[in-house]
């Protein structure tokens, strides 16, 4: 609360005893609840709560996925935060309460103390004692040869002519001038502290208070269930003259939509809507980086009433205000796009792929082979953008398409950042097994170049983890992964691990008896690896090889998967009826870096928690816009609030309140008048300084010249 310097008190008076009461305050537990509800300590613990929330509020973004947080903070933190839903600070059922308190005892202390400020900014304070102004700081006391009425005339003529308001008292043959200037400073304290009711009031009606209370009281209840919007029963519905909401409508392009939904808690409610929404296209454009600079939704809107419509575009500052309901473009998301998905098998030797054709948020059952497991795939996303920065060696988790928004304000183009590059589509969907056991993956189209390789990036996020892990596959001539899969399942093949081992200790000149070594060596790594990848050789030197020579041993291993996979890639290519590689110093190197890449990505397969591999192949992207539909009569009260916080802080601090009061009363042993004078202000400033000594030289001149000048 503001509270003004003394002597005057502020607005959000203590809760202490009055003056002459004798002792501590008495009486029913109501009135003490009232004196606490309207105390100053009261209300500041408020403020200071609400400003720490705040400031939490501010740190913390607000409104993101689940996933992010966890990614964040951790999954025990997630949980601890969760349960005080520091995502929704601002919404939360403890800040609303909190709020709440504060109007309560803002406006307590407002009727409570406002009737005394104004009486006392109305009052002259003209019974004040004489022996009284002598215990002033600012005073002075003068004679003047004037008789006691001409005398205060003529300083009640100084005191107008200041600006001051003055009141006379008589008091038998003496005379009290009291005046007064700036009493309108009591006023800011008013508007100040109605600033805050209105404001919070304002704030209240634009929260989710209105919703909750019509499900606490009107039997409004979130509706759970899965559902279509027109199956949901009236209690999951809210009233189109619903008088403060804030929904969220998702619309793909040529789609309609007249209602928008509500998320309370673990629930939504649908709130209907005084028109129908249709997006027409959805229009992007894009800096060279990829990101995207500015989107566009071309609605049509129809109003049911009358059926009349127009068409209007909606972009991010730029919303559409139509029967008090402002459309807001949010983010946008994906309308039911048509994807087509190859599937590669991870066990086995088997190369056959087969197809997938789904829409995004389509579960479709996959069964691998005659007697393998039946296994669900569920498509979450499709996105036709991935702006990332590489240069950590992977991208970061997978972003919405809706938070690359930074770049439409023009952020992400005045940083300028040289390495985000636009690596292409992805698509993530989750296999479930058949417990129920979900895993999601994240799988990008086109090959991004890392370390100077073309990779192929796949992505895994298992259950109570954040983010993904990727998976780096080095891609073929076609930028696909189909000939790192057929040297997967030439791995798995006995006969073919053979095979490539004949041919590369065959390919090593020296005697045959070193040649035998070398096959047998390699046939060794090879068992080794295909068994259980890099992890398997690392337990195998680690149990036969001395400490000192494991590090010398395990670079002689990785040499020989490397050529052994090499092999492994030439025979895998003769099956399919590719050509031969080629043996230029050049393409040696290119070969020898894939095979590399091979085995780190046949290793990290074994780890792969799913026996098969779904790429993207092709896409029929149907766009979606996400709108943001509010009605807030709260913002014109947030506004009136404002403007009473401007009004009580100019006046505060610009206003200055300063009071007079002269006693003139004839001289006690000769003729003329004796003049008591003393001045006080809330705030001894040094303009207040200033303005005393010029009264001070005022009366002085009285009592040399028969006039002040």
């Amino acid at each position: 609360m503001i509270t003004p310097s003394t002597p005057t008190k502020s607005i959000a008076n203590d809760a202490s005893p009055s003056a002459g009461s004798g002792g501590p305050r008495s009486g029913s537990a109501v009135v003490n609840t009232l004196e606490l509800l309207s105390s100053m300590r009261f209300s500041i613990s408020l403020l200071v709560f609400i400003c720490m929330a705040s400031l939490i509020g501010t740190v913390v973004a607000q409104g993101r996925s689940a996933n992010a947080y966890i990614d964040q903070f951790g999954p025990f933190w997630f949980e601890v935060l969760d349960k005080f839903s520091i995502w929704h600070i601002y919404n939360s059922w403890w800040f609303l309460v909190t709020m709440a308190f504060l109007v309560l005892s803002t406006s307590l202390c407002l009727i409570r103390n406002a009737p005394k400020m104004l009486k006392d900014a109305r009052s002259f304070r003209e019974h004040i004692r004489a022996s009284s102004l002598r215990s002033f700081h600012h005073k002075i006391e003068v004679d003047t040869t004037r008789e006691p009425a001409q005398a205060a005339g003529s300083i009640q003529a100084w005191l107008q002519r200041q600006g001051y308001a003055v009141r006379q008292r008589t008091d038998g043959d003496s005379l009290l001038l009291a005046a007064k200037r700036g009493s309108g400073n009591r006023l800011g304290y008013i508007f100040a502290h109605a600033a805050i009711v209105i404001i919070c009031v304002g704030g209240l009606l634009d929260s989710e208070l209105p919703i909750r209370l019509q499900v606490w009281l009107l039997g409004k209840t979130p509706i759970i269930e899965n559902m279509m919007i027109a199956d949901v029963p009236e209690r999951g519905r809210l009233s189109v003259d619903n008088p403060s909401f804030r929904a969220n409508v998702l619309v793909p392009e040529g789609s309609k939509r007249s209602s928008a939904i509500i998320t309370v808690d673990d629930g939504a409610l649908v709130q209907p809507l005084p028109f129908t929404l249709e997006l027409k296209k959805f229009v992007v454009d894009y800096y060279s980086t990829g990101m995207p600079s500015r989107f566009m939704s071309q609605v049509e809107v129809t109003d049911p009433a009358t059926g009349k419509a127009f068409e209007a575009n909606i972009e991010v500052n730029e919303p559409l205000h139509f029967k008090g309901v402002t459309v807001y473009q949010s983010s946008f998301d994906d309308g039911g796009s048509e994807v087509e998905l190859i599937g590669y098998p991870l066990t086995g030797s088997g190369t056959d792929t087969f197809s997938l054709k789904a829409l995004v948020g389509q579960t479709s059952d996959i069964t691998l082979g005659a007697s393998g497991p039946a296994i669900k795939a569920e498509i979450t996303k499709l996105r036709t953008i991935n702006v990332e920065d590489l240069t950590a060696g992977e991208p970061s988790s997978p972003k919405e398409f809706g938070e690359h928004v930074a770049a439409v304000t023009g952020s992400a183009a005045s940083k300028k950042n040289k390495n985000l590059r636009n690596i292409g589509p992805s698509v993530e969907y989750r296999l479930i097994d058949a417990s129920g056991q979900a895993i999601t993956f994240h799988q990008y189209m086109l090959p991004a170049e890392l370390d100077g390789s073309r990779v192929l990036l796949a992505g895994v996020q298992e259950p109570g983890r954040a983010g993904f892990r990727y998976l780096r596959m080095p891609a073929d001539d076609h930028d696909s992964a189909e000939e790192f899969m057929r040297v997967r399942a030439a791995l798995a093949t006995p006969a073919d691990r053979t095979e490539a081992v004949r041919r590369f200790a065959r390919a090593y000149q020296g005697s045959a008896t070193d040649q035998q070594a070398l096959q047998t060596s390699a046939q060794r790594a090879l068992e080794t690896f295909a068994d259980g990848g890099l992890q398997a050789i690392s337990r195998f030197l680690e149990t036969n090889v001395p400490p000192a020579e494991q590090q010398r041993a395990a670079d002689i291993v990785i040499r020989l998967l490397g050529s052994t996979i090499h092999e492994l890639r030439g025979l895998a290519r003769e099956r399919a009826g590719r050509p031969a590689l080629e043996t230029s110093p050049q393409q040696l190197e290119l070969d020898a870096n894939w095979s590399r890449l091979a085995v780190a990505a046949l290793s990290d397969l074994t780890l792969y928690p799913a026996p098969l591999l779904l790429t993207l192949k092709s896409f029929n992207h149907v766009q979606a816009s996400v709108f943001q539909v509010s009605r807030t009569p709260g913002k014109f009260i947030v506004y009136l609030g404002c403007l009473f916080l401007v009004l009580g802080v100019f006046t505060m601090f610009y206003v200055r309140d300063r009071r007079i009061w002269v006693w003139c009363r004839p001289a006690e042993h000769a003729k003329g008048t004796r003049v008591l004078a003393a001045m006080t202000s809330q705030k001894r400033t040094l303009d207040f300084n200033r303005e005393f000594d010029r009264f001070k030289a005022a009366l002085t001149k009285l009592s040399q010249v028969s006039q002040v000048s």
